[in-house]
């Protein structure tokens, strides 16, 4: 079981630091080496300390981050950290974590105003089925990548359910949706997608008739189309993933049951967008871990699904028990839907730390959650720095007060979020350095 006695950890006030921070605008007056040029490196730089930093891979006490310009220099000894810069910032009873990474929403789509979803602590969002847009943000605004229209049957999902409403558009890649029919067609349209700024191939394998999925709703557009769904042939799925994998892109499949998951399994599929919604057979899943497939987690809007707990709990436990696997579970909460945050997911967290976890909880476990949402969310965007306190990342930084390794909900309300070196939420601008 989890407790405080296991996993909080106390500060040791070990630095004398100048009158002011720099999180009230520092303050310059400090004395600076006469060298111009080190006068210069040292203005432009600053340290953050705290009682505790997660760095992307493990939880440090008392350390710090050293940050120049846009960039973070090194994460350690808060003493040794100190040294290499004049303005220092001591946080007190607060933990920094690189800024968290939302691998499956529906912003643009959605119409979610970005900066809304940065300030609640997520630096880097994935769209995973809207308009193609090229990658864009990550300096003082959310870095938003994105994998254009899902790829989908003519007469299938989701323009079956969403259709064009107020999303029509003359361009055919504007939407929540791309219909093919041909491996051909399919192959052009994968291919534009990249050319577009597609980062990610997604597609639908979406049979309908879930108990409890959200997609099996109107959502305004009238009355669902009866199911099963047309889906696409096992021919054009290999030739989607054919061309993504030639283009160096992964391919990400809209999945909720036994069909759809053995296409997309005999298809080569890399990623699902969802734990399935129906619960699925268990050779299947078998599969799916050893053609090592990674899972988005998304459960919290899931909630509802017949199946997902008894997913999530099977895939978890055959990950454990197959070590030559490379499957894994990332963080994703589907920021689009109503029923999540538009920001940090506490409760998802909670449920991936429950769902995953064997008889007791371990703070392993613990730490296995937050990598997903950081530094494993990197590695699976292809961007292994993004996600990390390591030398050379971005300065995506958030802070909260009080453990969020106690308490998930702490990190929906960040007390500091920087963006590529630029600070857009502040709450710790009454702080003073240690006297």
């Amino acid at each position: 079981m989890i407790t405080q006695k296991n996993f909080l950890f106390h500060a040791k006030s070990l630095l004398t630091f100048s009158a002011f921070t720099l999180l009230c605008g520092f303050n310059h007056a400090n004395s600076a080496p006469d060298n111009a040029a080190s006068r210069s490196r040292n203005q432009n730089c600053y340290v953050l300390v705290a009682d505790r930093v997660f760095d992307g891979f493990n939880l440090l006490e008392y350390s710090a981050v050293l940050i120049r310009s846009n960039k973070v220099i090194q994460t350690g000894d808060a003493i040794q950290l100190s040294k290499q810069c004049s303005r220092t910032v001591d946080l007190g009873d607060a933990t920094i974590l690189p800024g968290f990474i939302e691998s499956h929403a529906h912003l643009t789509f959605q119409n979610i105003p970005a900066e809304i979803v940065l300030k609640h602590g997520i630096t880097t969002a994935r769209d995973t089925g809207g308009p193609l847009l090229k990658p864009s943000g990550g300096a003082g605004t959310l870095r938003l990548i994105n994998a254009g229209p899902i790829i989908q049957a003519s007469g299938g999902y989701p323009l079956n359910i969403f259709g064009h409403g107020d999303h029509a558009t003359t361009d055919q890649y504007g939407d929540i949706g791309i219909v093919v029919s041909t491996a051909e067609e399919a192959q052009k349209v994968v291919k534009d997608l990249v050319d577009g700024g597609s980062a990610l191939i997604k597609l639908s394998l979406e049979l309908g008739g879930e108990t409890g999925a959200p997609w099996m709703s109107s959502h305004g557009h009238g009355t669902p189309p009866a199911t099963p769904w047309p889906l696409l042939s096992l021919d054009i799925v290999k030739a989607i993933v054919a061309k993504a994998h030639s283009l160096n892109r992964r391919v990400a499949v809209h999945v909720g049951e036994n069909t759809g998951v053995e296409l997309a399994l005999d298809g080569g599929v890399d990623e699902w967008a969802h734990i399935p919604c129906a619960e699925i057979r268990d050779e299947l899943l078998h599969r799916a871990v050893a053609q090592h497939v990674t899972f988005v987690t998304t459960i919290d809007t899931l909630s509802a699904c017949t199946g997902i707990h008894a997913n999530v709990h099977k895939l978890s436990h055959l990950i454990a028990h197959n070590p030559d696997t490379r499957s894994k579970f990332i963080y994703g909460s589907e920021i689009g839907h109503d029923n999540v945050p538009w920001g940090i997911n506490g409760e998802e967290m909670s449920m991936m730390l429950h769902l995953t976890s064997g008889e007791a909880i371990e703070f392993a476990d613990v730490l296995n959650v937050f990598k997903a949402a950081t530094s494993e969310a990197g590695k699976n965007l292809g961007k292994p720095l993004l996600g990390t306190l390591s030398p050379g990342a971005p300065a995506d930084i958030i802070a909260v007060r009080g453990n969020p390794f106690l308490r998930f909900k702490l990190l929906e309300y960040p007390d500091l979020v920087i963006s590529g070196g630029h600070f857009i939420v502040n709450n710790f601008k009454k702080t003073k350095a240690n006297p």
